[in-house]
């Protein structure tokens, strides 16, 4: 791998939740909407940096686990 996790596990766990909350409501009650387009862009970001366990913002700031 390219990176060293920087996301604690219960952090990923909750990056998970809240990126398919989002995605959820982007689509239920968005719709294809800019202010939808926003909220799936951020819960998919979101989840795939709780899916990955790595934050690139986290990494600029020099967060480690």
């Amino acid at each position: 791998m390219f990176y060293v996790k920087n996301v604690p596990g219960w952090e990923r766990a909750l990056r998970i939740i809240m990126g398919v909350g989002l995605l959820g409501a982007a689509l239920l009650h968005f719709g294809s909407t800019p202010m939808g387009w926003l909220a799936g862009g951020a819960g998919a970001m979101a989840m795939m940096s709780g899916l990955m366990g790595f934050c690139p913002a986290c990494a600029l700031v020099g967060r480690r686990i």
